[in-house]
């Protein structure tokens, strides 16, 4: 099944605003370049957001944010809620990336309930997966897979919207891409576990991105494997010209 191509950029902590707009800027002289086929998003960081999206407002590049409050609202000093995302047109939002993981212990009855927040917003849930160094040469990579994809337990259905990204732990940040087979193989056990969930049907329509040093230079080799429907980009998307053509790598 040909399924839409999708290439994210996450900022994680970069970009302030003033930043994001000189990006925005370069990047713009980019956009008409890039090939329709292939969507295009931007995970920008909370203070950035109201600005990223006035600049894309007139554009077809989606604005997304990069985590949210499992709450819709209350004392939680510090978070943002979906409807506070919804206000400023959030179009996609990251759920369960592995720094947050790692940093905050998130669990999959968590971020469960994070993509139910999103949806109720009329926000389409990101989520990520992926496993360590030590799950992958323990040979435990399908089982951690299909363990994280336990946040949709009890679903019918898949979230609306629902975009999965596979991110192994150990090639995130490091300059160390997973082979475009071992994308494709990881790609391939999760689309087995979403067909044992919602049918071969459901999940043959369901966008798995690649993330973990996705480069302007592995790129298309990533993009070239079937199963692999475009890339989670982080350290590279903080480059205009960079960015843009890992997006028309995937074309």
């Amino acid at each position: 099944m040909k399924r839409p191509r999708l290439v994210i950029g996450n900022w994680k902590m970069h970009l302030p605003p003033s930043a994001a707009d000189a990006f925005l800027e370069a990047f713009r002289a980019e956009m008409a370049s890039l090939p329709p086929s292939v969507g295009v998003g931007l995970a920008a960081a909370f203070p950035a957001l109201e600005r990223v999206g006035r600049a894309l407002s007139r554009t077809l590049v989606l604005l997304g944010a990069q985590d949210v409050h499992a709450e819709k609202e209350g004392a939680f000093t510090g978070e943002v809620s979906a409807t506070m995302l919804r206000d400023l047109r959030v179009a996609f939002c990251l759920v369960g990336h592995s720094e947050m993981r790692r940093y905050r212990g998130e669990s999959e009855p968590e971020l469960a309930k994070k993509m139910a927040r999103l949806v109720e917003a009329g926000i389409a849930p990101v989520y990520c997966v992926g496993e360590t160094l030590e799950e992958r040469e323990a040979g435990t990579t399908q089982k951690v897979l299909l363990r994280q994809l336990a946040a949709f337990d009890g679903l019918p259905a898949p979230p609306a919207g629902l975009v999965l990204a596979y991110e192994p732990v150990w090639a995130i940040g490091t300059g160390r891409a997973a082979t475009p087979q071992m994308a494709a193989d990881a790609h391939h056990a999760l689309r087995t576990g979403l067909a044992a969930r919602w049918g071969d049907g459901v999940a043959g329509g369901l966008r798995i991105l690649y993330g973990g040093s996705v480069t302007a230079s592995n790129a298309a080799s990533l993009f070239a494997e079937e199963e692999i429907d475009g890339g989670l980009v982080g350290g590279a998307s903080l480059d205009p010209k960079g960015f843009a053509s890992i997006v028309r790598a995937g074309a």
